[in-house]
């Protein structure tokens, strides 16, 4: 069963072409990294796959259901039941805590009870850091925040963008780590990152180039197979 299924997606800004007859799918529980250079269209994917906008044109499969004509309301309720979206300029709110910015799940479209947003601190080592607000935490613990805070609702699709971008190595491998974890659970990842080493983590790499997939490479223990 694929989690995403994007046939013959084009999305148009005016004149310009962000992305161009593109087929993917990504299977149920995969983890595929997105990797391309700016402006090749990967944001306009996520956008897509992530229920946060419509395609111009082409079929639009997520999970079973084709979500190509649905309304921006319909795309907010499968994107906050299924979806947790995590961004690189991590988006919490500078005058709550941790705790609270967690429970602000999903950009407050559901208020999600104390003990969820606990439990989803603990999932990524930040159990003791739930009364801090944002600036008395780390850059990597702030991107920590906002993984428990796309956690919150066990979504079957991880959508992330760049996420180790403003993180250094140490902290780079606890996100990763918690990736790992979170596919061994059962969940699909979609990370866009511009790092080798974020995406070697993947099992599948696509790259794209002026909004058109270009390459796609599966992976095999470090091994590389054109797929």
């Amino acid at each position: 069963m694929n989690i995403v299924e994007l046939k013959g997606v084009s999305v148009v800004y005016e004149s310009l072409a962000a992305l161009q007859n593109i087929d993917l799918e990504v299977k149920d529980g995969e983890w595929l990294a997105v990797m391309g250079p700016s402006g090749s269209g990967k944001t306009t994917m996520m956008n897509i796959i992530g229920c946060l906008d419509r395609a111009t044109s082409g079929t639009t499969i997520f999970d079973g259901e084709d979500i190509s004509k649905a309304s921006l309301k319909a795309l907010t309720t499968i994107r906050r039941e299924k979806i947790g979206l995590i961004f690189q300029q991590f988006h919490l709110v500078p005058y709550l805590t941790a705790l609270q910015n967690v429970m602000l799940a999903q950009y407050y479209h559901s208020i999600v009870d104390e003990g969820e947003a606990q439990k989803a601190l603990e999932r990524v080592g930040l159990g003791d850091r739930g009364k801090h607000l944002p600036k008395e935490l780390s850059g990597g613990e702030r991107q920590r925040v906002c993984i428990a805070r796309a956690l919150i609702n066990y979504p079957k699709l991880i959508l992330a963008d760049e996420p180790t971008g403003n993180l250094d190595e140490a902290n780079e491998k606890i996100v990763l780590d918690i990736f790992a974890a979170l596919h061994a659970e059962g969940s699909a990842l979609i990370v866009v990152t511009h790092d080798r080493e974020v995406a070697a983590r993947a099992e599948r790499i696509v790259r794209l180039q002026h909004g058109k997939i270009v390459d796609h490479r599966a992976h095999h223990h470090g091994a590389h197979h054109n797929g």
